[in-house]
């Protein structure tokens, strides 16, 4: 069963690749949703997919990037789909 989360990467995860990064681990493991960079210098991701796929994703986020300096990984699960997209797509 497909589940949706939010979530948000602080630290110097901005002009890093981050979310470049990001949508390539979320297309490899068969995730939708999309990353965008927030004006507070974090990184927001919202993701779909299985709970196994998800938790791959959710644990890559520790580490992201390789120039990325990951200090904190806020996780919220949605309680519902929202999530249209078939597809992993940078939001700018």
């Amino acid at each position: 069963m497909n589940k949706t989360v939010r979530i948000i990467v602080s630290g110097k995860v901005q002009g890093v690749s981050f979310r470049f990064y990001t949508r390539n681990q979320a297309k490899e493991l068969g995730i939708f949703g999309y990353v965008r960079n927030l004006s507070n210098g974090d990184v927001e991701i919202v993701a779909q997919g299985e709970k196994t796929k998800l938790d791959k994703l959710i644990n890559w986020c520790y580490s992201g990037s390789p120039s990325a300096i990951v200090r904190d990984v806020k996780l919220e699960v949605l309680t519902e789909s929202i999530m249209n997209s078939t597809d992993f797509s940078i939001q700018y």
